[in-house]
């Protein structure tokens, strides 16, 4: 599956752009998605030493997909395709990999 394909698959199960509040949910719900994979990941480190080898993979799986959904469906919000992200996000790291400026801060490094 590609990613616009999986966009349009999420999209079968989000609730329409105009539904009031609609943009405030998907903002709210990613961020929420992210956060419970850190409250995992913040007990992995406070009750197993921080060895990350504890994760429950497959719960892993479904938190990422979760967030993954919040994306599409955000990104789609905005006419935005999410292979175009992708595409993006990489050609950016690319860049910056080639510029030895990975490390740091800021986005226009």
């Amino acid at each position: 599956m590609d990613m616009n394909e999986y966009q349009q698959a999420a999209l079968r199960t989000a609730a329409p752009r105009d539904k009031h509040n609609e943009l405030f949910h998907l903002l709210l719900g990613l961020v929420g998605e992210t956060g419970e994979i850190a409250e995992k990941a913040k007990k992995i480190v406070r009750d197993k030493g921080s060895d990350f080898a504890n994760w429950d993979i497959e719960d892993l799986k479904k938190e990422l997909g979760d967030t993954l959904w919040y994306l599409a469906v955000l990104a789609d919000h905005f006419d935005i395709e999410l292979e175009d992200v992708a595409k993006l996000n990489i050609a950016k790291l690319a860049d910056r990999q080639q510029r030895a400026a990975l490390g740091g801060s800021g986005d226009n490094r």
